[in-house]
């Protein structure tokens, strides 16, 4: 048959876009199931082959899905706010929304071209003011329940971005976005209190099914402990130094604390400290230090000891010395840490450093070479001496401190509140107004959305001021409260906000009541299966957890957890092995392959290259492979017979089954291999009936639905393909008429020979001696001894 992909895939597309073959309908009778791919930023490179692999495995899924009766939501939409689009703006003089709706234009062409089945009705766009209302709105709502603040604090700055980034932004001290050095700045920012939600976070994960993996980092991200506040006194004044700590079982062993170069403490008691110009110069020399360069483990311990001023054990009222360490943030825990360097390491390099004492509190270790950290007897530690039970020695001393009134039991998060601005023009507006008289006051939900200016001059400010704050006609309003002057928030949100609740508007992307129904979100709620990368798995993920969890909280949503199932893709690598990068060369364009060998094609093979999770490198020669394998597919139309091929039914009911386990397992490239066994099957058979040919499509068609659907109707088929229904295979079919048997004889392997399934040792043993070697090993002797075990071996014993 025709087999010229460039006529028959754009053929197809238009023919599902035209009878809506892949919109959802809401409150549906049947069973739905909710599949969601990570929505792409829009950027001018255009879609990668990384995009395609990432869709193409809930792609697969959601097609058999709808094979399988259930209907089915597979929603995409647009990121588009954030900095790559304005930074591009800003060197191409071009407007934010001009490049990013030509960008968008772009990916949709691309991804149509593939022919995603995505519903193309429901398609979002976060800098849409209709969509945008509604971040504003769930910002609100959190402002009103406490959970937004502001602070003034040390903020990673991009000198390069002009703008303010949270750490997981700012990762290795470089910008996430143009990766430039980040450097610390003193600014007042705003907050979510995300800290509030640390503990439903965890207990969220009980109830999902996420890969072991992802929930570990999840875990260790939020980084939940238990410990204890102690409080050390000031000798000589009334101030405190509360440290947090997991080990309140070794305080006997404190022998000095640090503190923050940015700890209060510092200015409250200048008078007492007697090297204040040392402790000055060194505060500016951390200053310019990222917070990723001061928390290093393995670089030089610095510090600078507060002369003159010294803390109070709380449980045997001695004097430590005090420093302060560029690798102890005030933004962590308390400020503060208590210093046991005989059972911590960096303690430990700290004291040698610096001449401080060492003392051991846990016998186990050797202290003269480096510290230990493990369990053992309770020494030099007075009421605790004799304990070696680390859980009942932390307990009895949380008992003493809290009866003396130093101390409590504590629980900390590794967690940060979610910094949660933007020193920049293209986001969503804060809709907050300042005002003289009353403070914070929030902008009226009748009056959102609170619309971003058209503004032709959006570079931004040198001093971390974003360019709406140069914008008079903005900036400056009435109270919404008492109606006096008052001057709007500048900042605008982070890229993060619109991708932390957009599965939500998929279900109800056009309402202008609610961020959508209450009715279609019982419904659809929640996310049957999230598929994205790993490296969204904290960040992202945390950040939309945290907020559906509010909404769940004020009513909004239906469901404790956003997502029932989350899994991940692996990259696709260079064809040298190495990351995809321009620099490289190595980058592979996906229109370039769906021009040369067809969308199926390249749908198939990012299927087929290896295990979905996994890194794999891209291999011209093995699309070439998927390529001919799909002709191959074309040509068995012409060996089609009515009948269908004995040979071939069990053989058939096996792929069925094997291919629909291994789309649920995401074990992609094994189900494509079943497929391709199938077709050697069919093709040394020299023919197929037509029930198992069109079987066969059926089940290739999550991969190459174009091609199925094209030899679909030339054969007839009723309606699309695409939502036939799947196969289902027969368990008698499972079992092979015929297995092959080993033969022994006097324990030696003389042949193997086809026998009928389950046969019995006289029709085995006639086979068996049918076989010329076997005749030949027997001929002439007595058999003594036959021994048969069915469907494996039958051996002879002879004399």
């Amino acid at each position: 048959m025709n087999i010229d992909f460039k006529s028959y895939e754009p053929k197809w597309q238009k023919k599902w876009e035209t009878a809506n073959v892949f919109g959802a309908e809401d409150n549906s009778s049947k069973p739905k199931f909710y599949g969601l791919v990570e929505f792409p930023y829009p950027s001018g490179a255009g879609m990668h082959v990384g995009h395609i692999k990432a869709y193409a495995g809930l792609e697969a899924v959601s097609r058999k899905r709808r094979m399988e009766g259930y209907n089915v939501l597979f929603p995409i939409g647009f990121d588009a706010f954030g900095l790559p689009a304005e930074n591009y703006a800003i060197k191409t003089n071009t407007h934010p929304r001009v490049v990013t709706d030509k960008n968008i234009a772009h990916f949709t062409e691309q991804m149509k071209r593939v022919g995603f089945s995505f519903d193309w009705n429901r398609v979002i766009d976060t800098t849409d003011e209709d969509y945008y209302k509604w971040t504003q709105w769930i910002f609100l709502k959190m402002f009103e329940n406490g959970l937004v603040f502001r602070d003034k604090t040390m903020v990673n700055y991009c000198p390069s971005c002009k703008v303010v980034l949270s750490n997981e932004d700012s990762q290795g001290g470089k910008c996430d976005i143009c990766h430039s050095d980040i450097v610390q700045k003193s600014k007042e920012v705003w907050y979510l209190r995300i800290t509030r939600y640390a503990d439903k976070l965890l207990e969220g994960l009980e109830e999902v099914d996420y890969p072991e993996n992802i929930k570990a980092q999840q875990k260790n991200w939020i980084g939940r402990s238990e410990g204890a506040f102690v409080n050390f006194g000031i000798s000589g004044n009334d101030e405190k130094i509360k440290v947090y700590t997991t080990r309140p079982d070794t305080l006997f062993g404190v022998t000095f604390l640090v503190i923050a170069p940015e700890h209060p403490l510092i200015e409250k008691c200048a008078s007492m400290i007697k090297n204040m110009d040392a402790v000055n110069a060194y505060k500016d020399e951390c200053a310019k230090k990222s917070e990723f360069e001061r928390t290093q483990l393995n670089k030089d311990k610095t510090g600078v000891k507060l002369e003159g001023l010294t803390a109070v054990n709380p449980v045997n009222g001695e004097e430590v010395p005090v420093f302060i360490a560029d690798y102890v943030m005030v933004g962590y825990g308390t400020g503060a840490i208590m210093a046991v360097p005989a059972h911590d390491q960096r303690d430990y390099d700290f004291a040698k450093k610096f001449g401080i004492d060492i003392r051991e509190v846990i016998l186990g270790g050797d202290i003269s070479k480096e510290a230990y950290a493990g369990d053992g007897e309770m020494v030099n530690s007075g009421f605790l001496n004799g304990y070696n039970n680390k859980k009942d020695s932390i307990k009895r001393m949380i008992e003493e401190l809290e009866k003396n009134g130093t101390g409590e039991a504590a629980v900390q998060y590794k967690m940060k509140e979610w910094a949660f601005n933007r020193q920049r023009y293209w986001g969503e507006p804060i809709p907050i107004v300042h005002c003289p008289s009353c403070g914070m006051v929030a902008v009226p939900y009748e009056e959102l959305p609170l619309r971003l200016p058209d503004v032709e001059n959006f570079q931004p400010g040198e001093d971390g001021q974003s360019p709406l704050a140069k914008i008079d006609s903005f900036v400056n309003c009435k109270c919404p409260k008492c109606g006096g002057d008052a001057k709007r928030e500048t900042d605008t949100m982070p890229q993060w906000a619109g991708s932390s609740w957009y599965f939500l508007r998929y279900i109800d992307p056009h309402n202008d009541k609610a961020l959508a129904d209450p009715e279609k979100l019982k419904y659809w709620m929640p996310v049957d299966w999230y598929n994205g990368g790993m490296e969204h798995v904290t960040r992202h993920m945390i950040y939309s957890r945290f907020w559906h969890h509010f909404l769940y909280d004020i009513g909004a949503v239906p469901t404790f957890e956003p997502y029932k199932k989350r899994s991940a893709q692996g990259l696709i690598l260079g064809p040298d092995g190495s990351k995809m990068s321009k620099s490289k060369g190595n980058v592979v364009d996906p229109l370039e392959i769906v021009d040369r060998f067809g969308a199926d094609t390249l749908r198939t093979y990012v299927l087929f290259m290896g295990e979905y999770s996994a890194a794999i490198p891209w291999s011209d020669s093995s699309l070439r492979g998927c390529k001919r394998f799909l002709d191959r597919v074309a040509n068995l139309s012409e060996s089609v017979q009515d009948a269908p091929v004995s040979g071939l039914e069990s053989k058939l009911h096996k792929t069925i089954k094997k291919v629909s386990d291994d789309i649920e397992k995401m074990k992609y490239n094994t189900a494509i291999a079943a497929l391709m066994t199938f077709m050697n099957d069919a093709e040394a058979e020299g023919s197929i009936g037509k029930e198992q040919y069109l079987t066969m499509l059926k089940l290739l068609c999550p991969f190459a639905p174009h091609l199925c659907e094209e030899i679909w109707e030339s054969f007839g088929g009723e309606g699309f393909i695409s939502v036939a229904q799947w196969p289902s295979y027969d368990e008698a079919k499972l079992v092979d008429d015929e297995v092959a048997i080993a033969v022994q004889v006097n324990g030696k392997l003389k042949a193997t020979v086809n026998v009928p399934t389950d046969c019995e040792e006289s029709v085995a043993v006639e086979a068996a001696k049918a076989d010329e070697k076997v005749a030949a090993a027997i001929e002439g002797k007595n058999i003594i001894k036959t021994i048969y075990r069915a469907n494996k071996i039958l051996s002879f014993v002879v004399k």
